[in-house]
């Protein structure tokens, strides 16, 4: 039955100057978000930019951080206010990334809007975010998101439906105004598709034996999920998903899922001997951390090692048509699409960039070294694909995750590789570090570093492949005579100072010494990259706040 509703013409007194969004959507603190008209005034601009919305289908739904359900309905109503013809949601508006690109792609919808900070702290002290994906199920092109940006710098105010907050309680289907909403169980569809691209019987029978996992959902979105799948179909035991359900504030944590901020499940497996497998997502579910006894899987290291077993999925098992990760993400991956004979493409931090290579089907395996996995089967990364995906590799192998990881090296060779990370730094601080080394980058070639000689120095930048268009200032990069490196970034999708990050990678061949413990085999990159940078002196932090 619909619901009676009357729209309404919502005036602004002036446009708010600072909704651009970043990599990953809009980010600000959740007090900014409850601003009033601020949200309002992000989701006006999109709904008149995004391609497709009066007639189509909108896909919303979110993290469950603190506002998420208000924010859905606000949402609903302005979408009824701009002629969507149908609205799909979830139960509790419970939402994951990966499970919303592929509901967009399998709904025909005409876009997402998914409710998510990621893995920055949520609750009313915390963050909030909106990402905008298109009708692929990505992460909307720079083209869409600089349209909306525009439309909020002269926004004059928003369309709504004055109606009654919906009811996400259970699955079912009413209407608002000439708009059907329709509420569905979020995980059904995500997990059909999971047991599309994984054995589960074999992963069952792995789960079901004296193979004990320990899973962290970071009291994050994907407790339901990895419940269903791991405690349900695969029959793991009872505790296995630990902080699964999702709270507004993530139970005061941070849903990063690093030797940081997971440092529980940290010590479990590489303290304790307790447990065979563990891994972690966070807030959204598009991240993911692999650990095995008293091994710990780094995430560039992670898409080589799934690039190099595919073929152990089902749904991958007539091989891969070639494999992509982001600039800074160690070469790991490059070697092994060498040997097996398939391109591997280098590109820009952001999903987005996969998405064009993903489309033209010009590869199959994508990933970036914070933490993000995924494949042609949606249009985001995929935190629980990962993890069933390391799970029926040690299915199929019979063997430990430290087990595969010293034969991965022992065929390929070593990437040492670490990310620092120094957060909270002031601005100008941060600006200015980057800019000074920024300017010094045409003379670095020829100059000794590290022991080694600095071979070249750049700015990153990147042409698309299929659609030509250029990217620039994607990393300050420091190339070593060796294959050694050192890159410079500065992140944007922090909401409280700025975030710069330092990537070390030094290879040794499979002849080499492979048992180093990293931040020892990097020591040299570490104090030269210091020097270089005067990271210590300009920030005025003695360590980072995160290695990785």
């Amino acid at each position: 039955m619909a619901k009676t509703t009357e729209l309404r013409q919502v005036a602004l007194e002036r446009p708010f100057d600072d909704q651009k969004p970043g990599t990953s959507g809009l980010r600000k603190s959740t007090r900014q978000f409850q601003t009033p008209h601020y949200l309002e005034s992000f989701i006006e601009a999109s709904l008149r930019v995004v391609p497709g919305v009066a007639g189509g289908t909108l896909v919303v739904g979110g993290d469950g951080r603190f506002g998420n359900i208000p924010a859905i309905s606000v949402i609903a109503r302005m979408a009824a206010a701009h002629g969507v013809s149908r609205l799909i949601t979830t139960t509790g508006g419970i939402l994951s990334t990966p499970a919303a690109s592929h509901l967009i792609r399998s709904r025909g919808a005409v876009a997402g809007i998914i409710l998510s900070a990621s893995h920055n702290p949520g609750g009313l002290d915390g963050d909030f975010g909106v990402k905008i994906n298109g009708a692929n199920g990505g992460p909307a092109p720079e083209s869409v998101t600089d349209a909306i940006h525009g439309a909020t710098l002269s926004l004059e105010g928003y369309r709504i439906l004055d109606a009654e907050p919906l009811n996400l309680d259970a699955p079912g289907t009413t209407s608002l105004g000439a708009m059907a909403v329709e509420v569905i169980d979020g995980v059904d569809d995500y997990v059909a598709l999971m047991q599309k691209l994984f054995d589960f019987d074999r992963i069952a029978a792995l789960l079901r034996g004296d193979f004990r996992v320990a899973f962290d959902a970071m009291h994050a979105v994907t407790g339901p999920y990895a419940s269903r799948l791991f405690e349900g179909l695969l029959g793991a035991p009872a505790g296995t998903v630990r902080n699964g359900v999702p709270l507004a504030d993530f139970g005061g944590g941070h849903p990063d899922p690093n030797l940081t901020y997971a440092h529980e499940l940290a010590d479990l497996l590489l303290v304790g001997g307790a447990y065979d497998f563990g891994a972690a997502c966070d807030g959204d579910g598009d991240r993911n951390m692999i650990l095995g006894r008293n091994c710990f899987v780094n995430p560039s290291d992670s898409l080589a090692v799934l690039t190099a077993n595919a073929t152990q999925a089902p749904g991958y098992a007539d091989g891969l048509a070639g494999v992509a990760r982001s600039m800074p993400t160690s070469a790991a991956a490059d070697v092994v699409a060498t040997e097996l004979g398939i391109p591997c493409f280098e590109t820009p931090t952001g999903w987005k960039f996969f998405g064009n290579l993903l489309d033209a089907g010009r590869i199959t395996l994508c990933g970036e070294e914070s933490f993000g996995t995924g494949s042609n089967h949606i249009r985001e990364k995929d935190g629980l694909w990962a993890v069933l995906f390391w799970l029926q590799i040690l299915a199929v192998r019979g063997c430990s995750v430290a087990e595969v990881m010293a034969g991965h090296w022992s065929r390929f060779g070593r990437h040492y590789y670490s990310r620092h990370d120094y957060e909270a730094v002031a601005s100008e601080a941060a600006h200015g570090l980057y800019d000074r080394v920024s300017g010094m980058l045409t003379a670095l070639p020829g100059q000794a570093f590290a022991g080694r000689t600095i071979h070249a120095a750049d700015d990153f930048g990147y042409t698309d492949p299929v659609d030509g268009s250029i990217s620039k200032g994607q990393g300050l990069r420091v190339l070593l005579d060796d294959g050694s490196r050192v890159v410079l970034r500065l992140s944007g999708t922090g909401t409280k100072g700025a975030t710069l990050r330092v990537y070390l990678e030094s290879y040794v061949p499979p002849s080499g010494d492979l048992d180093q413990n990293p931040q020892r085999a990097l020591e040299d990159l570490i104090v030269a990259i210091d020097a270089l940078a005067e990271i210590r002196l300009r920030t005025g932090m003695e360590r980072p706040t995160v290695i990785t």
